[in-house]
């Protein structure tokens, strides 16, 4: 199962909706599960750093394979380690609200982010259309078994 283009232009159609309701100029990236962009889209008036920063959040969110705010105790509790992880790859891995693992039927598709609102709008412009699209939303902790069937 892939995340196509057509879907993820879906969501960042949605979610730059959802930022005209707030009255909010926002910056929305889809990238693929392996972190590769799908799509980044830059609303007027958005502040030029927000595509980077979206950027950062969807690859966050699709190679980590956890939201991004899920990462937060991660970087507190190690954070020589995580400082250092987020060297790795492509582009920064970051612990903040505003990028969300895109899961469907249990499968990583991507990842979204979103920049431009506070980070609690962030994260809700990703929560509701995720939702809104019938996308999954809950991950459980690393280290945490799944739960026997």
């Amino acid at each position: 199962m892939k995340l196509t283009l057509q879907e993820a232009e879906q969501i960042i159609e949605a979610v730059l909706k959802q930022g005209l309701a707030l009255g909010k100029a926002l910056s929305v990236a889809v990238v693929d599960d392996g972190g590769f962009l799908k799509s980044v889209k830059r609303a007027d008036g958005a502040r030029p750093l927000t595509p980077s920063i979206a950027l950062a959040k969807a690859y966050s969110a699709a190679v980590m394979e956890r939201p991004t705010s899920m990462l937060k105790d991660w970087a507190n509790s190690n954070p020589g380690f995580f400082a250092q992880l987020s060297t790795m790859g492509t582009h920064p891995i970051v612990a903040t609200e505003g990028g969300v693992t895109i899961k469907r039927d249990g499968a990583i598709l991507g990842g979204l982010g979103v920049s431009g609102g506070t980070p609690a709008e962030d994260q809700q412009a990703c929560d509701d259309v995720l939702a809104a699209l019938g996308y999954e939303l809950e991950f459980r902790a690393w280290g945490v078994p799944a739960e026997e069937k």
